[in-house]
């Protein structure tokens, strides 16, 4: 038998996006390449919808 919902259920589209940040260790926070907090800067916010980080949960942002 086979579940209603996977008879819907597609496959997650992979998007390919460059992130304009990395992860920094030390603050444990996603920074810019000018060293700024990448959660402090609207225009990337508004890019990526968040600053979310794949060191840790993906349901946890670093801002």
């Amino acid at each position: 038998m086979r579940l209603f919902a996977l008879n819907y259920a597609r496959p997650a589209e992979e998007l390919e996006f460059s992130a304009p940040y990395s992860y920094d260790s030390a603050l444990q926070l996603n920074v810019l390449p000018d060293g700024r907090i990448a959660a402090h800067d609207y225009a990337v916010l508004r890019e990526a919808g968040a600053t979310t980080s794949t060191a840790g949960s993906k349901t946890h942002f670093d801002d």
